[in-house]
């Protein structure tokens, strides 16, 4: 009979880590972003949600936002490109990656 550990299968870890911090605090300061993930959102219908795992001052941090712009500037960033450095900036209309 086989024994899982000779499978030699590691976990997955696929939950962020860190604490949630809202995304008006890392507005005009650099970041690195660490990962990403694109979900529906749970608030609004027919919306998506963008998690961000980042690193802010040595700490991980996580960040959730709706923003169309960041979801589509994120989805064009290879994924061997991660992670990188950024600027979330407020554009008064919009959030951006700079």
């Amino acid at each position: 009979m086989n024994n899982f550990k000779d499978f030699n299968i590691k976990p997955r870890v696929t939950n962020f880590t860190g604490d949630k911090i809202p995304i008006k605090r890392v507005f005009n300061i650099p970041i690195k972003v660490l990962d990403y993930k694109i979900e529906n959102s749970k608030h609004k219908e027919n919306t998506k949600c963008l998690t961000l795992q980042i690193e802010k001052d040595n700490e991980k941090r996580i960040i959730f936002t709706g923003s169309t712009i960041l979801i589509q500037q994120i989805e064009n960033v290879p994924k061997d490109s991660f992670p990188f450095m950024t600027t979330i900036i407020n554009d008064n209309e919009y959030f951006e990656f700079t």
